[in-house]
């Protein structure tokens, strides 16, 4: 069963994943977030970036943003891909532990977070 985001975290990302076929749709999505919602919207990347396998664009947002960027940003994704996650400052967690989604879960390169043993 895939995690709904719930609002128990100061601040968030989310993360529209789309591809050149619906690039358009998820230009038109973050720049709505953005005007409606008062959302940092982030570069739209035409490419694998971090732990995203797909291209991607990032939302910043906080708590008091979160009831309404949800629900709206859940009816105007069709059938893109959203991930939601909290920023806590551990990375590993926040795209693991403090991740959901909305639509289908995309399954995220969670190497990007491994450490080196230095010793």
């Amino acid at each position: 069963m895939t995690n709904r985001p719930t609002n128990d975290f100061d601040n968030y990302h989310a993360h529209v994943y789309f591809d050149a076929a619906t690039l358009d749709h998820a230009r038109l999505i973050c720049d709505e977030a953005g005007e409606r919602f008062g959302v940092v919207v982030g570069t739209v990347h035409e490419r694998t970036i971090g732990p995203h396998p797909r291209w991607s664009c990032q939302l910043s947002f906080e708590r008091t943003q979160f009831q309404g960027l949800i629900a709206w940003l859940d009816e105007a994704r069709g059938d893109l891909s959203v991930l939601v996650h909290a920023l806590t400052g551990n990375d590993l967690a926040d795209h693991s532990t403090h991740a959901s989604w909305l639509g289908e879960p995309v399954e995220l390169k969670m190497s990007v977070f491994e450490t080196k043993d230095d010793a």
